[in-house]
């Protein structure tokens, strides 16, 4: 199953998922783990997509909390095989679902307005003249909005969601203006937000914000996420997502 420079992991804690990653290509990191576990699922929840899933560690970890129909999309070839070989591995190919095409206009082979939930760890770097990248390389595609910017995945996440459906979001805090900004243009709410803090009396480096389509104004801020004790151990919330005693 694994092909040249290809290496097999636990998905984190969770011993009984495996990922297949390649050390020379973007792979999951800590804001996937908080972003699934931050995501709201209730029962009525039957349909889900990620935006540029990559090699697919949100949707394996949302299978953890609900048997919802859960669709993932990656526009970049090896990430996509690595997702949809993840699936196959895992033996989830009956819940989950990974499309090769560019996010912008997915909608319209997901299905308009038919969506629950919504979640996207995207590209968190904005790219201008002066930006100094390869726009051909798949990290930097990962990291940088060369194919797709923040306002084409909250559109695309508005087409997608019903209405009062949900979309989550990982991202920088530099960005967390646009990012209410950009939300309130396509109609989606932001309800929830999430400082993430590496440590105490450190600087917040990650935000987790939820939002609603078409719903009235609320916005709830809930109590800071710190990742490491000071003497650089995880905090007993992370440990409990990474299901660690």
């Amino acid at each position: 199953m694994l092909k040249e420079n290809e290496v097999l992991n636990d998905l984190l804690g969770y011993d009984h998922l495996k990922i297949i990653q390649r050390p020379d290509m973007f792979n999951f990191s800590l804001d996937s783990t908080l972003l699934a576990n931050f995501v709201t699922i209730n029962k009525n929840v039957k349909k889900i997509v990620d935006l540029g899933t990559g090699n697919g560690p949100i949707p394996l970890f949302l299978s953890l909390k609900t048997k919802a129909k859960i669709i993932g999309v990656e526009i970049q070839e090896q990430s996509y095989d690595l997702a949809k070989r993840n699936i196959e591995i895992n033996q989830l190919s009956n819940q989950i679902e990974i499309i090769h095409d560019d996010l912008k206009g997915i909608y319209k082979k997901i299905g308009h307005h038919t969506c629950d939930i919504v979640t996207c760890n995207p590209p968190y770097f904005k790219v201008t003249n002066a930006s100094n990248v390869n726009k051909n390389d798949y990290l930097t595609i990962a990291r940088h909005e060369v194919l797709a910017t923040l306002e084409d995945v909250v559109k695309e996440a508005s087409l997608l969601l019903k209405h009062g459906g949900y979309f989550s979001l990982v991202h920088r805090p530099d960005r967390l203006l646009d990012i209410f900004e950009i939300m309130r243009q396509y109609k989606i709410e932001p309800k929830r937000l999430r400082l993430v803090y590496p440590k105490p009396h450190k600087e917040c480096n990650t935000v987790l914000i939820e939002g609603r389509k078409s719903n009235q104004g609320g916005l709830r801020i809930l109590p800071p996420l710190y990742v490491y004790h000071d003497n650089n151990e995880y905090t007993e919330e992370i440990k409990k997502m990474f299901m660690m005693k």
